[in-house]
This record gives structure tokens, sequence and C-alpha cells, in this order.
């Protein structure tokens, strides 16, 4: 059942394809007519897409009204702004800028403060005494300690350099993203408006197969003509609408292509502005355009061009820095240092007291003439010596210069420095390659729009040609002089004559734009 196989159309989405919202709800009432009209036989077919278009197309020109028209300029800068590939390169380009700025900041001094507490058990030595305990004890050191390079054969230098080749770089890589999607936006939107135009070319065609068909069975009616003739037209009709189906679904996912370059939800709506008549659009003569003068001026202005000199800077640099690394370094260093200890200290007074040994005779019959005794010490006094007073006791500073000589590290600096320069070198064959290819890429895209002139110019021919050759066609055809065969023929001839002639028409304003985006890196219409 040919018609019955449009019931695809219900599985698409309405928000890609609006004017199916409508078209649903009539294609119930649409199947039930199907078998008592029994729309199976070949000489409805005709019928059948006749409802199709003439349901879809009123809706959608509503729709289309209602759509607001995007210039060109329009979509360019609304991709500058939301496109996921010129987000990411910005990423890139920010980290770059974040590894400039740490490069740089590593020329100021390190420094660090640092606060420790420890509970000490056993024997151990006291920080703040520096003689043997046993028992335990908490103890506290702050300190604050600073260093800073003096000379390190330039090589932060050099580093840091690098670094600022290399953020300029991504810059420009950034600018390369952006004049990228610049072109395929326009590239899109140039296919959107050939969509449309062999949209407009489908349906002129089907509506003059309609026609013709029309009158072909009046004039089986008649007895004009054979009835083969209506039979045939019928199945001419059915070619036709099939190829309008196509070229609607092909204008479908081309709006769909756009919406992703410019990151547009899908269920919004999206239609280009026709700048007026297309084939009016100025353009520079192709002798303006010859390829090394495109190039030559691509040289100064191409984004990728200037990316890889500043790359090639970017190595040669951190060639120098990798070099340098190998070499002895000066560097300062001084610290601010004091301790703490919760450990009692030992009085330096000691307390005395007296005992009574025994008794001896001062005199004769004199008992308990004097007291014999002695002295000893009876205590000894500790205390803890105030946490503010040790740490202004045991206040220490130092300041100190030191040479680092590299003697043997597994060869990791000679190897750094050699790997340095294979990168160096990388880069100058990538600088090549790129260059290559643009200029080729320049050449190709002048051949490709001297050929797309000359297909333009011929398909004009052709169309002329083709269309003489049809109005003879139609006039013997309505006099009965051709037969239904040959009259096709001669239709579908012009049909593709005049596909031909806009596609070469819009292949060669897209050429002609691509050379002058090589030349000015921006593209207008």
């Amino acid at each position: 059942m040919f018609c019955l196989n449009l019931v695809w159309l219900r599985a698409m989405p309405a928000r890609v394809l609006p004017a199916v919202r409508t078209f649903k709800k009539a294609l119930p009432q649409l199947s039930y007519s199907v078998l008592p009209m029994k729309l199976f036989a070949p000489a409805s077919i005709g019928l059948c897409f006749s409802l199709l278009v003439a349901g879809v197309q009123p809706v959608a020109a509503q729709v289309a009204d209602s759509v607001r028209p995007w210039t060109l300029q329009e979509s360019v800068d609304y991709a500058m702004q939301h496109n996921i590939t010129i987000k990411q390169q910005d990423v890139q380009r920010r980290f770059a800028a974040l590894t400039l700025k740490q490069s740089q900041m590593q020329q100021v001094p390190n420094v660090a403060a640092a606060f420790s507490e420890n509970y000490n058990l056993g024997r151990t030595i006291d920080p703040t005494s520096n003689v043997f305990v046993n028992q335990g004890y908490l103890s506290t050191s702050p300190g604050l300690q600073a260093s800073a390079n003096i000379f390190n054969w330039f090589s932060l230098r050099n580093q840091i350099a690098g670094n600022r080749f290399e953020s300029r770089a991504n810059d420009m890589l950034l600018e390369k993203a952006k004049n990228d999607v610049a072109l395929n936006v326009a590239q899109a939107f140039l296919q959107i408006l050939l969509n449309d135009e062999q949209v407009n070319i489908s349906q002129n065609q089907l509506k003059l197969t309609q026609s013709q068909l029309e009158n072909t069975r009046k004039q089986v009616i008649a007895g004009a003509v054979p009835e083969s003739n209506q039979a045939d037209l019928e199945a001419q009709l059915a070619r036709d609408s099939s190829t309008l189906v196509s070229a609607q679904t092909t204008q479908i996912v081309s709006v769909i292509q756009m919406k992703a370059l410019l990151n547009l939800g899908f269920d919004q709506s999206y239609a280009p502005q026709v700048p007026g008549n297309i084939a009016d659009i100025p353009m520079p003569h192709l002798t303006e355009l010859a390829p090394e003068m495109v190039y030559s001026a691509a040289q100064a202005t191409y984004p990728l061009v200037k990316a890889d000199q500043l790359r090639i800077d970017e190595y040669q640099k951190l060639k120098k820095a990798a070099f340098g690394a190998m070499f002895p370094t000066l560097s300062v260093s001084g610290f601010l240092r004091s301790y703490y200890a919760h450990t009692p200290n030992q009085g330096d007074a000691l307390t005395y007291g007296y005992s009574v040994i025994g008794n001896v005779e001062t005199a004769p019959g004199v008992p308990n003439g004097a007291n014999v005794g002695a002295y000893y010490p009876k205590t000894f006094t500790s205390y803890y010596v105030p946490f503010k007073t040790q740490l202004s006791d045991n206040f220490q500073q130092g300041l100190g210069i030191t040479l680092n000589i590299p003697i043997l590290n597994g060869w990791q600096l000679r190897t750094n420095y050699n790997k340095a320069k294979l990168n160096l070198e990388n880069q100058k064959l990538t600088t090549d390659l790129d260059n290559q290819k643009l200029k080729q890429d320049i050449y190709t895209a002048y051949a490709n729009a001297v050929g797309s002139l000359q297909k333009y110019n011929a398909a004009s021919r052709s169309v002329e040609a083709s269309q003489r050759a049809f109005d003879f066609a139609s006039k013997r055809y309505e006099l009965g002089l051709m037969n239904t065969i040959d009259y096709i023929t001669t239709q579908s001839n012009l049909f593709r004559a005049q596909i031909d002639k806009v596609s070469a028409l819009y292949d060669y304003i897209f050429k002609m734009k691509l050379l002058e985006f090589y030349r000015d890196q921006h593209i207008t219409l």
C-alpha cells in the first residue's frame, strides 16, 4: 500500500516537522477513507499525494510565516557565542594563560610557615635545654622559611617566554576555530537555501504533472487519447511526489545540521533569510582571486599560519630552558625558628634544714650542754618557663646560599634537552605541512570555482534549451502529436536541468566565497 507508507510521518517529532502535527490528525480519517475508495488502484495514487501536499503545504506556510528569519551574520554571531568547538578551544586558551601565569610567579621567592606540635615519651633531648630527660612532655616549634633562585642560566626566563608564545598561539587557534565555524555556518546557510530551491522546483514539477494529469483524464474520457497516457502520468506523479518528499527530508536534515553548528535547541525554529536575488550577490572576478595572490594574503592573515610560527618560537625558548637546566643553579634561603617545651626545670636555690644528731657535755656535770647537728638539703624547687619567655630565649635565625650542581641524575636533564630539540624539529615540519595544505586548499578552491562557473554556464544553457524543448513538446502533446513517454522524458529533462542549474549556482557562490575567506578571513553574502 503505497499511500499507507506515509504513516512514517506520524513517528516524526512534531517539533522537527511542525506541519506534521496538523497532518497527523487527518491521517486516521484518511486511512478510513482509503479502503472504501480503493486507493490502491494506480489511478488513485495521484489523488493520495494531492491530499498529502494540499494538507501539508498550507500549514507549513503558516509556520514559516511565524518563524523569524536568520541572516547569515546573525547565524555567525550566534555561533561565536554558543558553538561547542569554540568553547572547547577557549578552555584550552585559558589553560595556556594559567600556565603562563604560574611560570611567571615562579620568579617570586618561596615563603612557607610551619607550626608543629609534638608529644615526646621516654628518654629524649629537651630542645629548650639540650639535655636528656626521661619523661613525657609537649613541644611546640613555630617557624618561617624562604628561598629564592638567584641564577639558573636563564632557564626560568626562557620557560616564561616559551609559555608566553604558547598562550599567544592558543589565541590564534581560537581565532582559527571561530573562522572555521563561520565558514561551516556559511556553507550550511547556503545548503539550506539550495535545498529550499530544490523543494520549490520539486513542488512546481509536481503541480505541473498534476495539471497535465487532469487534462489527460479529460481527454481519456472524451476518447481523444488512450488510457495508457493517463497511467504513465499517474506513475510520473508518484515519482515526482517521492522526489518532493526526499527534497523536504533533505531540507529538514540541513536545518538540523545548522542547529548543531549554532548549538541551538532542536525544538527551536530556524529559517534563513534569503539575501534578495541569490544570483545577484556581488562577487569578485576570478582574476582577483589568483591562487598565488590569495596564498600570499593568507600568509599574513590566516590564524593557523600565525599559530605555527608562535609554536616554533615557543619550542625554541623551551629548548634553551632545557639546556640551562643542565648547569649549576645558585639560590639563597633563610629561616626564622623557635621552640617551646612543656617540661619542669630544677631551681638554682636550695632550702636547707637542721637535724639533731646527739648531745655533748660542754662542761663536767652539765648535761646537754650543746646539741651536735648538721645541715642537709631538705627540698628542691621545680618551675615551668613561660611560653613567651621560651620563644624569646630559643629564637633562631639563619641565612644561607646554595649552589646546586647536577652531576648524575639518570640522564634526565640531557634527555629533556634532546626532547626539546625534537619538539622544535617536529613543529617546523608541522608548519611546512600546514602551509602545504593551505596552498593545496587554495589551489583546489580556485580550480573548483573555475569548474563551478563553467558548470553553471553550461547548466544555464541546458535549462534554456530544455525549456524550449518542453514548450514544443507540450504543444505537440496537446495536439496528440507526441506520446506520453516522450513527453514525460522531455519534462524530466527540464526538471533535471533546473536542479543542476540551482546546484551549480550555489556551488559556484560557495567556492568563490571560500576563496574570499582565504584571502580576507571573513565571509559575507
